[in-house]
């Protein structure tokens, strides 16, 4: 009987979490609540709760901490040292005479630069070149945004900054082999799905009218001169994990360098220090939020873990025990990760993916692809995402018609990827 009790106290306070994450509440504070009501709720003593909930899952977080500091320090190298200003600016030559061909360039500019690149610094610096850049050719709003958004959703599969905020719920599960090779063919279906979306809308492209931002000067990033032989570097990490089988810090510090190197940065002392000390510095600021968030977020899934023998039983009844049915469940069903629901990792979904993780019902190998195809349904158009919001603002799309274009799209994807999720894992 208090076991039932506790069952139904603790979905009811997942419900209710779900409603305050869609109205927009604080998900720094609303983890933190979460983890000591279910500390409270599932009766966990007061030791368990210092040192299983708060102490041990925040101090083996750490070494994942170390992976976010160094793949932000790369994008923000990629960014500061004009790598990726002189990638995007290539694509305006083109667009000028070819702008279907021009948006399918943008969608692969934004996708090879952000399949290392994290945060919404490097997304503002990058989208104030490459979203006027679109606009600029008749490319027209309610295509080019979601298309922008789409495009840095992508390679988040690849991302290792993303992968290691998701490796929370999973931590057996490694960023190389057979994981790798999922990541790269789901960023290949869901720009696949992007460029369809692009073609289909051919003709409102080559009839659109181009427009300029209002407020907007032209002149970011056009003083950028570095080799082509640069434009390798944004996908360098990836490869050395690949081909040499690197870690990603190793693969991430040589991929910084070269960088650096290839762009003059270390031409002198003075220089080097300075270009150092500013871009570490931008770095620890872009992420200085999503730590302590990330603090908050493994402290729940800490709480969750202890009160799995509570939800197991709820649990057994309502997933199903085949990994196909459940990777179609997970697709048809990914809008729900929209507005940080129960299918968003890092919303109302953390107590999804942590109950599931810590059920071992399924393998950890699968369940990480099938929550991260949902997750990132939402990191590509979700309004919740910190710079879908800053696209929508600084180009001035209405968000009804961003949602209307971007969610088809997505939907299939999700749907595609969580049967390419099963076909690698199931």
């Amino acid at each position: 009987m208090t076991n039932v009790i506790i069952s139904t106290l603790l979905l009811i306070t997942f419900i209710l979490f779900i409603g305050y994450i869609i109205k927009g509440g604080n998900l720094l504070v609303g983890f933190f609540l979460m983890t000591i009501l279910w500390s409270i709720i599932g009766l966990v003593p007061l030791n368990t709760v210092m040192q299983k909930v708060i102490a041990e899952p925040a101090l083996n977080y750490g070494p994942t901490i170390i992976y976010i500091v160094f793949g932000s320090w790369f994008g923000r190298v990629l960014v500061d040292s004009g790598i990726a200003a002189s990638i995007s600016r290539r694509t305006e030559k083109i667009g000028r005479k070819a702008p279907v061909l021009a948006a399918i360039l943008v969608v692969l500019v934004a996708a090879l630069i952000f399949s290392s690149a994290y945060g919404v610094g490097s997304v503002m610096a990058i989208g104030v070149i490459l979203i006027p850049i679109m606009l600029s050719i008749g490319i027209p709003k309610k295509i080019a945004i979601p298309a922008f958004t789409m495009a840095i959703g992508a390679p988040m599969y690849i991302n290792v900054v993303l992968f290691n905020q998701i490796k929370v719920f999973f931590p057996s599960v490694n960023y190389s082999g057979k994981y790798l090779s999922f990541g790269i063919v789901a960023m290949i279906v869901q720009l696949l799905g992007v460029i369809i979306f692009i073609l289909l809308n051919r003709k409102s492209i080559e009839n659109g009218t181009p427009e300029v931002i209002e407020g907007e000067t032209d002149n970011v990033g056009d003083d950028v001169h570095v080799s082509r032989w640069t434009y390798v570097i944004p996908v360098l990490p990836v490869a050395l994990n690949i081909i040499f089988r690197w870690d990603a810090i190793p693969a991430l510090l040589i991929s910084t360098i070269l960088a650096m190197l290839m762009t003059h940065k270390m031409a002198s002392w003075k220089g080097m220090l300075d270009f150092i000390n500013s871009t570490t510095k931008k770095a620890i600021n872009d992420i200085s939020g999503l730590i302590f968030f990330l603090m908050a977020l493994i402290m729940f899934v800490g709480a969750a873990s202890v009160n799995v023998p509570h939800f197991k039983s709820i649990i057994e009844v309502i997933v199903p025990n085949s990994a196909l049915v459940l990777a179609l469940a997970i697709g048809i069903l990914a809008p729900l990760a929209l507005f940080r629901g129960p299918l968003h990792v890092w919303g109302a979904g953390a107590a999804t993916a942590s109950v599931l993780a810590a059920t071992g019902t399924f393998s950890p190998n699968l369940l990480l692809p099938l929550l991260y195809t949902a997750s990132i349904m939402a990191v590509s158009i979700d309004l919740t995402q910190s710079w879908n919001t800053w696209a929508l603002d600084y180009s001035g799309l209405d968000a009804k018609t961003y949602l209307k274009m971007g969610i088809p799209v997505m939907w299939v994807v999700s749907i595609i990827n969580t049967l390419v999720g099963y076909a690698f894992f199931g």
